[in-house]
This record gives C-alpha cells, sequence and structure tokens, in this order.
C-alpha cells in the first residue's frame, strides 16, 4: 500500500507571502551581506577599467556599450516597463471589476484535469491535497479527473478524497488509467473522459501537472476572470518553487520564474501570452471537448522544410497554446492566482541538469517559435507578439555577441577588453535583478550571476537547438523520439552538423568584422 508513507508528511500550508519567508527566501543579515559583497565586487571591478574606455568621448565606448546593447536592453525595458504597468495598475483594475461581480463570475461546473507520472508520492500527495481543498472552498460543483498509470496511485487519491472531501455530494472524482507512454497520452486519455460528461457552456477546466501544489485561493481567482473575458479561451497563473536541490539549482529556478512572471505580465497587455504552461493552466471546457484539440495534444507534430515532418514528443502546453491561437481565442495571466511548483532536478550536478532543462525547454519554443509565426503570421498574433517571437531567433546570437567579442578583443587587441566586459556584466545584470524587487517575487544576491549563466548557456542551447529541432527527450521519461529510416536520420545529423558549424563561423567572421570597425 502506498498509504502509509505520507502520514507523517508535513501539513503546514504555505501562501505565496509566506513561501518568500522560509529559510532559503526570508531577507535576512546573510542576504544583506550578499548584496554588499556584490555591490564590492562592482567597485573592485570599476577600478581595474580604464577610464578612458568609460568615457562617452572614446570612440570604443559607444561600440562596447551603445550600439550592441541598445537594441538587447531595449527589448528587456520594454518588457519591464508593459509587465509593471500590467502587474501594479491594468490587472487590478481587472480584478477589481470581476470581484463586483461576484459569485455570478464563478463557473456553473469544474473540472481539474491531474496527471501525475514518476511522481514522488510526497509530493503526489502534496499536490492532490491543494486540488481537494480548493474545490471544498469553490461553491460549486467540481469533478476531478486523475489520470494515472499505477493502481495504487488510485487507492491513495481516493482515499485522500475521503479525507479532505467533507460535506460535498457535488464533488466526484473520475480515475483514467493512462498507459505510462508520455504525458500527452494522458492527457488525451483524460480530456476524452472529459468530453464523454458533456460539460455545460460555461465550464472551466483547470490542468495541472502532478508537481504543482495550488496555493489558497487559485482556483477561483483563475476561473472568474473568462466570465469578464469572453475572448480569452486559456488562463496560465503565477508560479513560485520549491526545488529539491543546491543552493544555486534553487535560485536558478527562482530567477527563471521572476523573468517569467515578468514576461507574463508583458504579453499579458496584449492578450498574447505565448504559453499556457503546462504546470497549471486553465481551459474553456467548449474549447479542451473539441476533437482538433484533443488531437493537437496528443499527437502535434512539426513539418520541417529539412528534417521532415516529425512529432512533438514534448511541448504538451505549446500545443495547446497554438490549437487556442490557430481557433481565434486570446490568452491571458493572472499573476493574483498562485502555485508552488516542486521541481525535481534530473541531475544531482548543476551544469548537467540545467543544460538538460534548457534543451528541452528551448527546443519546444523553438519548434513552436517557427510554426506560430509561419502558419499564425502577423495578423492572428498582432504586431507585438510577431515582433516577440522573431526576436527569440536572434537574441540567442545577441546574447553571445559581448562575450565573444570581449575574448577577441582581450586576445588580440588588450585585456583592458575583458575588465570592461567583466565590469559591465556585473553591474547591468545587477541593475536588472534589483529591478525585480517590483515583481513581488524574492530576489537573491545571487540573482546577477545565475542570470548571466542562463543567458550565455541558454543562448549556447537555443542556437544548437534550432539544428536539431527533431531530436527530443523527456528528463523524467527518459524516452526519445526514433526515427525509423537509418538512411534520412543519418542525413539529418549531417545536415544538422554542417549547418550549426557554418552559422558558427559566420557568426565569428561578424565579430571580427565588428571589431574591424570599432578600431577605425
Amino acid at each position: 500500500m502506498i498509504q502509509e508513507p505520507v502520514r507523517g508528511v508535513e501539513t503546514v500550508e504555505l501562501g505565496p507571502r509566506d513561501f518568500m519567508e522560509t529559510e532559503f527566501h526570508k531577507p535576512g543579515w546573510r542576504s544583506l551581506c550578499g548584496w554588499a559583497c556584490l555591490f564590492a565586487l562592482i567597485a573592485l571591478a570599476s577600478n581595474m577599467v580604464d577610464p578612458d574606455r568609460l568615457d562617452p568621448a572614446h570612440h570604443t565606448f559607444i561600440f562596447l556599450i551603445g550600439t550592441l546593447g541598445i537594441w538587447r536592453y531595449s527589448n528587456a525595458i520594454t518588457h519591464y516597463l508593459r509587465g509593471m504597468y500590467f502587474l501594479h495598475w491594468r490587472f487590478p483594475q481587472i480584478r477589481r471589476a470581476v470581484e463586483k461581480m461576484g459569485d455570478a463570475a464563478l463557473p456553473s461546473h469544474m473540472y481539474m484535469v491531474v496527471t501525475s507520472f514518476r511522481i514522488p508520492t510526497e509530493t503526489t500527495f502534496k499536490v492532490y491535497r491543494s486540488v481537494f481543498r480548493e474545490l471544498q472552498q469553490l461553491p460549486v460543483p467540481s469533478t476531478i479527473i486523475a489520470s494515472i498509470v499505477e493502481k495504487a496511485d488510485e487507492n491513495f487519491i481516493k482515499q485522500l478524497m475521503r479525507e479532505e472531501i467533507t460535506d460535498r455530494d457535488d464533488i466526484q472524482l473520475v480515475i483514467v488509467r493512462a498507459r505510462g507512454t508520455g504525458k500527452r497520452d494522458g492527457l488525451a486519455h483524460a480530456f476524452r473522459a472529459l468530453s464523454r460528461r458533456m460539460p455545460v457552456e460555461d465550464a472551466v477546466v483547470g490542468v495541472v501537472d502532478g508537481d504543482t501544489i495550488m496555493l489558497p485561493g487559485c482556483i477561483e481567482r483563475a476561473v472568474k476572470l473568462f466570465a469578464y473575458m469572453p475572448s480569452v479561451g486559456g488562463v496560465t497563473t503565477n508560479e513560485f518553487c520549491e526545488v529539491e536541490g543546491g543552493r544555486m539549482m534553487r535560485e536558478w529556478h527562482a530567477m527563471r520564474f521572476v523573468q517569467r512572471h515578468i514576461n507574463m505580465c508583458s504579453m499579458s497587455l496584449s492578450r498574447r501570452v505565448l504559453t499556457l504552461t503546462g504546470r497549471l493552466s486553465f481551459f474553456r471546457a467548449s474549447i479542451m471537448t473539441e476533437p482538433e484539440f484533443i488531437k493537437d495534444v496528443e499527437a502535434d507534430f512539426l513539418a520541417h522544410w529539412r528534417l521532415g515532418r516529425f512529432q512533438f514528443l514534448t511541448g504538451d502546453d505549446k500545443s495547446s497554446w497554438f490549437s487556442l491561437m490557430r481557433a481565434g481565442w486570446d490568452t491571458f495571466y493572472v499573476p493574483d492566482s498562485h502555485t508552488l511548483t516542486v521541481e525535481h532536478p534530473p541531475d544531482n550536478n548543476f551544469f548537467r541538469a540545467t543544460r538538460q532543462l534548457m534543451y528541452r525547454w528551448y527546443g519546444n519554443s523553438l519548434r513552436q517559435n517557427f510554426r506560430a509565426t509561419r502558419e499564425l503570421g502577423w495578423s492572428r498574433l498582432g504586431l507585438f507578439a510577431s515582433y516577440v517571437l522573431y526576436d527569440q531567433r536572434i537574441s540567442m546570437w545577441t546574447c553571445l555577441v559581448g562575450l565573444t567579442g570581449s575574448i577577441v578583443a582581450g586576445l588580440f587587441l588588450g585585456i583592458q577588453y575583458l575588465l570592461i566586459y567583466l565590469f559591465w556584466i556585473l553591474l547591468s545584470r545587477t541593475l536588472v535583478c534589483l529591478l525585480f524587487f517590483l515583481t513581488r517575487h524574492p530576489v537573491h544576491p545571487l540573482y546577477p550571476f545565475v542570470l548571466y549563466y542562463n543567458q550565455i548557456v541558454g543562448s549556447l542551447m537555443k542556437v544548437y537547438s534550432m539544428f536539431h529541432m527533431d531530436q527530443q527527450s523527456w528528463t523524467r521519461q527518459k524516452t526519445t523520439l526514433g526515427n525509423s529510416n537509418d538512411f534520412d536520420a543519418g542525413l539529418n545529423r549531417w545536415t544538422s552538423k554542417m549547418m550549426l558549424v557554418s552559422s558558427i563561423a559566420i557568426f565569428f567572421a561578424v565579430i571580427s568584422a565588428l571589431l574591424d570597425i570599432s578600431q577605425l
């Protein structure tokens, strides 16, 4: 039986504010000392730089600080200003309008689809407990559809429901036994089970991953927005994280969630959130019962000009987003609907784990990027979302320009170029991270370092993924997408390597040309 190990699980509830005050995120003397050391390091780096190089009248100052940086930093500033405007002014207006509607904004029926596969028992306990407790407080009839693989999980979930759901005959549990062949299959089985129940027109469906804990009020705050915004077909929520790993891994994940929060707020201002996160998103039930939507999630594919047609192994959240956008629906972000995701890194080594995760994430994003711009176009995506998607293809290279140029210049033109670059990275990334304080997420003095690591290593992984879009793998299930034709597979690998090497050669040629221009 699987019930016994969870008896001793800590049952203290954490809200988002409480989570920020936990051991690894609470502000205190350690955090203050960390920031003080960071500022001291910036001051030390500034003393190592030749003052002439920081003179705006010097010809290399414009090249190093102005010309190359203005495009990237203007994009970041635009996202930040849009995000803060949405978070602190536009969304509070929407929330006040929704609350004036009262319970009339609630759906007539709530469905929760929960998928679990190879999730630790303690995490499964916390996830399902949060689902049951949220629905217990929601004053509408509800149905939980649990997509599981093992029989033991079924017994465990039923027992937990009996303990958590009281005096509510209108809350039902439906168990769907998936084959364990992947999350997409599990979701498709659950969605078909949902379709057979023929949900009413205004019903809402929440799709939650097996490692995502909903914090109090999460469901109610999210689902009320559908009544207020009839053009929105899906919404996603604000995530915090609890990481099973070392300090660097924890801060890397937390920093990524801050960046996600800013970008989601920015894109939500245009109602064009570019992904409906698979950890927890909500949809109109009328959309999810459409055969085309279920087909998109179950067997999505990309037709590539060189690699041919291949299925998406991962990235079900990208498929659901694309299906909604193609059908004409808007997408939205709910910053006051909070979740806590339990992150289990695929490897104990920080560098191997982060590379694996970035390879999966960025591969999914790029596959979706090329298809969205080609099949949806700017008329459906809107000008700003289209610009962001096209910029994603370029930013992977521009992020590498500064590092590559400073190394080349340092080797051939003088060590001062490397010192300038070091000073600029410390200063600029610290300023960026200080702005994170306005996002209502915790900020740690390690953020400038993991931010830079994420930009450089992330760019390298994006470049590699762009030329190997057919190569995919799960970090949890350790499965890959095979190719039955050895000749085609070999040809794809050979052309992918050739195009990657050619692109890198062109990149270095451009860097060399820029350095020559800067010395004129």
